[in-house]
């Protein structure tokens, strides 16, 4: 009897480990993101998976709590970072007088987006946050330009329906120009990012981004985080390419475009009292 009760007395002590040990298998596993929509405090990798240790929140994180701050460069309080006298200053650049984001954009409907879309300032530098804005600033005239200039002719021509992206496709009649704060464009680009927002269809109902305040810096976040934050790591000029490659003519000389954005990005980093680093040009 003594000999049963001691086996049975390890049977379950067997179990008990290995209980445990899949327990430990499954919490330790990465979680798959399909969207990038890891939970707080986790990073999506390059691969779409989340996590919280260097392979996921290091080279090549898309959002999240990503480790893209350099030496000098550390993470930053996104709202007492952008304050409103350094968001009105961008627009205090505009010379149009018929400046349709005046109003539209605002520091308040920024931060109102921020907080709708975390992952985006969660862990952001001031060098990052003046990389964005130089984007902004080139894209939307300071802030002026809701929609891209000629973006309806654009789309009579059939521009930006990339029709080889049939997940994405082009609803008859609608226009995948340039709208919001970084003038997202093309359907391959509307149609995940409303997913990802749960903004609907947008493929449907694309001008929603230049007709909801929030959305359109919301649009712009998303943007940043899935498309361009893993190239800012290596410099400034990734950037440019990631948002706009037509502009990297190559020969080590910035095109006219590129040559603005590098300028505001210097300026902006002057007024966060941070340096620009290195690799400005694409």
């Amino acid at each position: 009897m003594k000999y049963a009760k001691t086996t049975s007395r390890n049977d379950q002590f067997a179990f008990l480990l290995t209980t445990l040990f899949f327990l430990i298998l499954t919490v330790s596993k990465p979680v798959a993101s399909q969207n990038c929509g890891c939970a707080s405090g986790l990073c999506c990798s390059s691969a779409g998976y989340c996590g919280m240790t260097d392979a996921y929140c290091g080279e090549g994180c898309k959002e999240g709590p990503c480790k893209n701050s350099g030496p000098g460069d550390p993470t930053v309080s996104l709202e007492e970072t952008v304050t409103p006298e350094f968001f009105n200053s961008i627009l205090s650049q505009a010379t149009e007088s018929d400046c349709k984001g005046r109003g539209f954009y605002t520091h308040e409907t920024f931060m109102a987006a921020a907080n709708a879309y975390p992952s985006f300032g969660a862990t952001i530098s001031k060098r990052e946050i003046a990389a964005f804005f130089a984007h902004v600033a080139q894209e939307t005239g300071f802030l002026c330009h809701i929609e891209e200039v000629d973006g309806q002719a654009k789309a009579a021509r059939g521009e930006y329906c990339d029709t080889t992206k049939p997940e994405f496709p082009c609803v008859p009649g609608k226009g995948y120009y340039g709208r919001g704060a970084i003038q997202l464009s093309w359907n391959y680009n509307y149609g995940p990012c409303g997913r990802d927002l749960n903004e609907g269809v947008l493929l449907a109902t694309p001008e929603k981004v230049a007709q909801d305040q929030v959305l359109a810096f919301k649009a712009s976040f998303w943007y940043w985080t899935t498309k361009v934050r893993s190239s800012f790591k290596s410099g400034f000029g990734p950037t440019i390419r990631a948002v706009n490659s037509m502009e990297c003519t190559g020969g080590g000389v910035p095109s006219e475009t590129a040559a603005n954005r590098i300028r505001y990005f210097q300026d902006y980093c002057t007024k966060l009292g941070v340096q620009p680093g290195e690799n400005l040009s694409c």
